[in-house]
């Protein structure tokens, strides 16, 4: 899980990185394929968690079913955020708005992440999964 999210945290750090213009600024076509992509891997990683991890962390410690709650809530908030970042990106908006948008995000998958890691990671270790990791958690 760990490692998941520093390589989104990396991919969220490089598409602001992009649209903040850094050194070598992107075209607005790779911009557009960046952030699409790590809308897109964002998504895929909370679709695993909702559809194999969560279950079964909440078979195996039932103790934890508001934990889960709020991780899933956080999910749904996310999808929503994703969506405004996306539409921004379809109606072409300045670089600024975009950055808002990336910005908002960034804050609510950052305080998701280090709550997941705090209330998950000790349980992980002895969880054991009927699917591939990849499934569970993502595939980066």
């Amino acid at each position: 899980m760990r490692a998941v999210h520093a390589r989104l945290r990396e991919a969220l750090d490089l598409v602001r990185s992009a649209i903040d213009g850094g050194a070598d600024p992107p075209s607005a076509r790779d911009l557009v394929v960046w952030c699409r992509g790590f809308c897109t891997a964002l998504t895929r990683h909370h679709e695993g968690e909702d559809r194999h991890l969560f279950p079964a962390v909440a078979a195996a410690h039932p103790e934890l079913e508001e934990t889960l709650r709020k991780l899933t809530q956080d999910h749904s908030m996310m999808i929503h955020l994703i969506t405004g970042l996306e539409t921004a990106l379809d109606r072409d908006e300045p670089g600024e708005r975009v950055h808002a948008h990336l910005e908002g995000l960034g804050a609510i998958m950052e305080s998701h992440f280090r709550f997941e890691e705090r209330a998950l990671l000790e349980v992980l270790e002895t969880l054991r999964l009927e699917v591939d990791p990849a499934d569970a958690l993502g595939p980066l």
